[in-house]
């Protein structure tokens, strides 16, 4: 657990121009107001990024969950089957193939070339290794660099649609110089396919989209934190530390966690309280197998 309580982040927006000119379709907007736009709103993105708050784990974790859930079916609903997918299968158990997407999103901030391969539907990693290395070295604007790296993968991969997304982001990291990927991309590319006529161009204004919704739930998870920071005096639990760090690394935890210094009764009656407190929501619903999450 962090020693002090982080402080509130300032929230960090795109500008608005940047967002209100890539609301048009990609029909309707040039190549280069995309790519402006996509470097202005990543540019916020930036200062986020490399800030590395306490929350950065959950952030990322939570930006997967939504990447997960759009590449699967292009809408957001299926989160909460997807956390449960994750969170309530057994440490070496099979999450399922839904399960499997998500754990292949949560893979790309640690750049697993296997793990993502193998959770979205290609068979050789070696084969993506050399796109993004080759994209990585481009001298085009990062965000075209991506685009150019999605529509490789397309084509070697064609039923790995989302693969391609992933690796975009990949590369998109290693040209802006990013200790590691954010899950981007899947989030608004919405019809647009890689290997399109105008697919530069849309997906730089799916990026300028994306990176405004990130920097959006950057500070809504950052108030959420402070918050959760603001009660932790008031906790005695002998493993309280342990059970906020947890609670600032992952999308959920669950009642059932093990965390160290605290009994399945000590940690729901924990939760319970940081419910009680405002600073914790249980995710779920449900009165048995719960989760608890920013």
């Amino acid at each position: 657990m962090p020693a002090n309580p982080p402080a509130p982040s300032v929230p960090l927006r795109p500008p608005a121009w940047a967002t209100t000119l890539v609301r048009a379709s990609s029909k309707e907007i040039s190549a280069l107001d995309a790519a402006f736009a996509a470097g202005a709103a990543l540019a916020a993105l930036d200062v986020l990024v490399r800030e590395e708050a306490p929350f950065a784990g959950v952030w990322r974790r939570r930006l997967a969950l939504k990447a997960a859930a759009m590449s699967l079916n292009g809408r957001a609903g299926d989160e909460a089957s997807l956390r449960d997918a994750f969170a309530l299968t057994p440490p070496g158990g099979d999450p399922g193939p839904a399960g499997r997407v998500y754990v292949a999103w949560r893979a790309l901030a640690k750049a697993r070339l296997a793990e993502i391969a193998t959770g979205l539907g290609a068979p050789d990693p070696a084969a993506l290794e050399a796109i993004v290395a080759a994209q990585a070295r481009s001298v085009a604007p990062a965000p075209v660099a991506a685009a150019a790296a999605a529509a490789a993968v397309a084509a070697a991969f064609p039923r790995a649609a989302t693969l391609a997304l992933a690796v975009a982001d990949l590369v998109l990291a290693a040209r802006l110089g990013w200790r590691v990927a954010v899950p981007l991309l899947a989030l608004e590319a919405g019809r647009a396919r890689p290997g399109d006529a105008a697919w530069s161009a849309a997906c730089c204004a799916a990026y300028a989209r994306a990176a405004a919704r990130a920097c959006d739930l950057h500070a809504e998870l950052g108030a959420a934190a402070a918050r959760l920071m603001a009660v932790a005096p008031k906790l005695r639990a002998k493993g309280a530390g342990a059970a906020i760090s947890a609670l600032l690394d992952e999308d959920a935890v669950s009642s059932a966690a093990e965390i160290a210094g605290l009994s399945d009764r000590g940690l729901r009656r924990l939760f319970d309280r940081l419910v009680d407190l405002g600073a914790v929501r249980e995710l779920t619903g449900r009165p048995t197998f719960r989760l608890y999450g920013l």
